[in-house]
């Protein structure tokens, strides 16, 4: 394979710029804040060169950071050492990154789970969770839980005391031998 030509590394870091600025601007203002227009004020491209790296606009800028999002949540939680560690890195990055989240999880894309076309950031973020539980279901019904957890964490629907209590129980509920096989 050949290396890539200064061109196409340019290219390569005006596009990881442009997603980098919106994922900031919609952490800090929400997503409804994240504008083409806005975005090239922000790192001083005109708007057709953010539409030649995004034909679709701002929904192609949303799932550029909802995918540069599943490939960071991967490498969270493939580092995770035991279930514990997996279920607090997921919380951790659904809290440190909530407009992330949102974008990954909540915003309509055309990105398709559990699907032959679902894209590798995709599968690299369920990875971890297939390997913790062993099986398809046992993942979904985890990342489901802990999804809802995130979720209702995130519009302050719990009581914020008892994050660790939750977990906890979470914990024990896929106990081995405690599932049914």
């Amino acid at each position: 394979m050949k290396a890539p030509t200064k061109a196409q590394l340019a290219r390569a870091g005006r596009r990881d710029r442009i997603v980098a600025a919106a994922r900031e601007i919609a952490e800090v203002d929400g997503w409804p804040a994240v504008t083409v227009r806005r975005l090239a004020d922000t790192i001083g491209f005109s708007q057709p060169v953010l539409y030649g790296h995004f034909p679709d606009g701002r929904d192609g800028i949303i799932r550029a950071v909802a995918l540069d999002g599943f490939g960071r949540l991967a490498e969270l939680l493939t580092a995770a050492d035991g279930l514990g560690e997996l279920c607090a890195a997921y919380l951790d990055f659904a809290r440190a990154a909530p407009a992330t989240y949102e974008a990954m999880f909540s915003m309509p894309t055309d990105l398709e789970f559990a699907r032959p076309t679902t894209p590798e950031q995709l599968r690299a973020g369920f990875a971890p969770l297939l390997a913790a539980m062993g099986d398809e279901t046992g993942a979904e019904i985890l990342w489901s839980a802990l999804h809802g957890l995130a979720d209702l964490s995130r519009h302050d629907r719990l009581r914020p005391g008892h994050a660790a209590a939750r977990v906890d129980m979470l914990i024990g509920l896929f106990r081995p031998g405690r599932l049914p096989s």
